[in-house]
């Protein structure tokens, strides 16, 4: 663990406040030299109403995970997440990992485990650190 892990996931649990949902609401940084280069919270896509879950309380398929936000969100900046570190409150799913893998992420620190590890597992089969704060 480096000196500021524990920062960055308490700036990411803030960060998931933002989030609409009601089922479960997560939120991602992406740190480079120290620096936030990206922010992210689970949602819908923008121009779409702000609520996640349908009328039976069902996330709609369409919502994007915070991970897919921060990384979109740094795509569309300019900045490069080449050699970043990941922190978010909530363990990658398979979806997100793949996009962690393809975005140059080195490092992902994460908080709460998700159900299924399969995101986990596929970020460290492509060499990728990870880590659980508590």
């Amino acid at each position: 663990m480096e000196k500021f892990d524990e920062r960055y996931i308490e700036m990411a649990s803030v960060w998931a406040k933002n989030s609409y949902c009601k089922r479960r609401q997560v939120g991602a940084l992406i740190v480079k030299n120290r620096m936030i280069i990206s922010d992210g919270y689970n949602g819908t896509p923008s121009g779409f109403e702000n609520q996640c879950e349908d009328e039976n309380g069902v996330t709609k398929p369409y919502v994007l995970h915070a991970e897919a936000n921060a990384i979109t969100k740094v795509a569309k900046s300019g900045n490069s997440s080449e050699g970043a570190t990941l922190f978010v409150t909530a363990s990658p799913c398979l979806e997100c990992a793949k996009l962690i893998i393809q975005a140059g992420i080195k490092r992902v620190v994460y908080r709460d485990e998700y159900r299924l590890t399969d995101g986990i597992d596929l970020l460290k089969r492509a060499g990728i650190i990870v880590e659980k704060v508590d």
